[in-house]
């Protein structure tokens, strides 16, 4: 104990610049972190401001953090007297081996990077890909946010979404609604293509070009399938569709044509 104290005396000065120094590189990196984020949220409120899609704006921001941060944490190193010359040196020996450790992470940021360049979707798109379906909320350095129609997050990685085919629901203005009827092989199908038509020349949310199609499809095994194919605007999809599908349902039943069960015939012979 008298050896500890004898050393701290004989060291005193060079204590107290060490631990001043700790201090200080805390102090930088504290404050870097505000001066970060600070950057971060001015970068997403000037693309606001400029009206840039707000996937793009958030996926800038993240950069513009992680780009303050790590000049914040090369001044705190420096601060306390580790040379940051053979740092960088020695972390960019480490990242090949962290790279390949990390090849996954490396994807996901190159595929971000893709996103942005290519621009496939962009904020408050519907979209389907990986799997998953929902409405862009936000891309990020490694991930994109989707929320879905009943208010669930999805944080998928955004090598998932660039790994194969993306479905986008909401770039065009217009949808076709593709619905498929079946009547009784007993119905008169002329009067069946006419009730189908009314129910079509009612909705007035269905666009007049294109034209809506009525078409015989299909002589199934317990039915005659109709194709019911009309176009709307794409905010209006849903609520159409579900209007059609009870609209007609409801003249079918009032023109007596029935939407038969599925069903089999069996034959019995007795010898």
């Amino acid at each position: 104990m008298e050896v500890l104290i004898n050393w701290i005396n004989d060291n005193s000065d060079l204590i107290t610049h060490y631990v001043l120094q700790g201090i200080l590189a805390i102090v930088i990196l504290l404050i870097g972190l505000k001066i970060a984020k600070f950057f971060s949220n001015l970068t997403e409120k000037s693309f606001a401001k400029r009206k840039i899609d707000k996937a793009v704006a958030g996926f800038i921001s993240n950069i513009v953090y992680a780009l303050v941060f790590a000049a914040t944490v090369l001044m705190a190193l420096s601060q306390v007297g580790i040379e940051t010359t053979s740092f960088v040196a020695i972390l960019g020996a480490a990242g090949l081996a962290v790279g390949l450790a990390l090849q996954g992470s490396l994807s996901n940021f190159a595929s971000g990077v893709l996103i942005i360049i290519l621009r496939p979707f962009k904020s408050g798109d519907y979209i389907e890909a990986g799997g998953k379906a929902g409405s862009v909320e936000r891309i990020e350095i490694f991930a994109t946010e989707l929320r879905t129609p009943d208010n669930k997050v999805i944080i998928m990685p955004n090598s998932a979404i660039m790994g194969g085919a993306i479905v986008n629901y909401s770039r065009q203005k217009t949808r076709r609604i593709d619905l498929v009827i079946g009547v009784s092989y007993d119905a008169d199908l002329r009067q069946a293509k006419e009730v189908l038509k009314g129910v079509l020349d009612n909705e007035s949310r269905l666009l007049k070009d294109p034209a809506y199609t009525v078409a015989v499809s299909e002589l199934a095994d317990s039915s005659v399938n109709f194709v019911v194919r009309p176009w709307v605007n794409t905010t209006d999809y849903w609520p159409t569709y579900f209007a059609l599908v009870e609209n007609i349902k409801i003249a079918l039943d009032e023109a007596n044509i029935t939407i038969p069960y599925p069903q089999m015939d069996v034959h019995l012979h007795k010898d």
